[in-house]
């Protein structure tokens, strides 16, 4: 029997959606629909450590658009 902890490490892509919310996916899987990969692969740690550098503003692009325009 194979423990979870005994395992190969899983290779992650960094994903994102239309909104430019960010989040990780396995590598060896397609991207949920609306989200697709955003060039960044590696550990889960590297790319959780991607997305804390460029995910900077967490509101949606909808919601800063509309801000923006507001003034």
């Amino acid at each position: 029997m194979s423990h979870r902890h005994e395992e190969a490490p899983a290779a992650y892509d960094v994903v994102v959606n239309h909104e430019e919310q960010y989040s990780i996916w396995r590598s060896d899987r397609e991207p949920p629909r609306g989200w697709r990969r955003a060039g960044k692969a590696g550990s889960r740690e590297e790319c959780l450590d991607y997305i804390r550098e460029v995910w900077t503003d967490m509101r949606p692009l909808s919601l800063r658009q509309k801000q923006d325009a507001a003034g």
